[in-house]
């Protein structure tokens, strides 16, 4: 199937490892042109390793994704470099895990600043380019935690059902300029943010690593932890004009994992 991404450009945030940088990564092997933004110093050779892989272009961006301005500078960047927005995939770290009574006002803005403004003000600067093109596709970056609550992650839970709302108002709100708006949900996929909250719960619950992540597996059906190319290849699908006629959705990668009907 082709997926009619070549020559598409694409911002891709949180791109330096992880899921975005499987994102990135599957899109330049589709032929899109990848605008990569990170605030980790890895975000160069990123952008070096997918021209070598995929002899596409790749523009590296350090960017801070809770800073306005450090969006904006990026946003400018993308269309100096590749002359306009096609698509955005907006994702990020987690914040930090813990219980309600764990965290105060602080933590709680931070996390909304990474999780929720990180987003709007993605869409905000990515939308007169992607109105003046005619269309649009973007993907948020969520968690199962929108289906169901996870257990020791209250800013995560409480923060990303915003951008779930967020999701389902906006593709409402830019069908009509040809924009879609998607969701995609990870279960439990392979990357160092799921490594992390596996030590923080075997240690929370005492018991070792490898029975963490025993316990984990168990309750998906599929019985493994996903790839990070696994994720990236469905997100791919959503961005693309294979996906022309869904907006407003929720696709959960994850293995079975998530028990909720809807």
């Amino acid at each position: 199937m082709d997926l009619g991404l070549k020559d598409k450009v694409a911002m891709v945030a949180g791109a330096s490892s992880g899921l975005g940088l499987a994102v990135a990564r599957a899109l330049a092997a589709e032929g899109a042109k990848v605008s990569i933004a990170s605030n980790e110093s890895a975000i160069m050779p990123a952008a070096e390793q997918i021209e070598h892989d995929y002899g596409t272009t790749a523009l590296a961006n350090f960017t801070d994704v809770r800073s306005a301005d450090a969006i904006e500078k990026w946003r400018d960047a993308t269309i100096k470099r590749f002359g306009g927005i096609d698509l955005l995939f907006a994702n990020s770290g987690g914040p930090p895990a813990g219980g309600f009574s764990s965290f105060d006002d602080k933590a709680w803005q931070d996390a909304f600043e990474l999780l929720v403004m990180s987003v709007i003000r993605m869409v905000r600067l990515v939308l007169p380019s992607m109105r003046s093109r005619g269309s649009g596709s973007i993907v948020f970056s969520t968690s199962s935690s929108v289906k169901e609550p996870i257990p020791n992650l209250t800013l995560s839970n409480v923060a990303r059902a915003s951008v779930a709302a967020l999701a389902k108002t906006l593709a409402r709100e830019f069908a009509q300029d040809g924009i879609r708006v998607n969701i995609a949900i990870p279960g439990r996929i392979d990357t160092e943010r799921i490594k992390q909250l596996d030590k923080i719960n075997a240690d929370r619950l005492g018991i070792s690593l490898e029975q963490q992540q025993k316990n984990s597996i168990a309750n998906i059906p599929l019985g493994r932890y996903g790839a990070t190319d696994e994720y990236a290849r469905a997100v791919c699908f959503l961005l693309s004009d294979a996906a022309a006629y869904i907006t407003g959705a929720n696709l959960q990668i994850d293995g079975g994992m998530i028990r909720s009907i809807l």
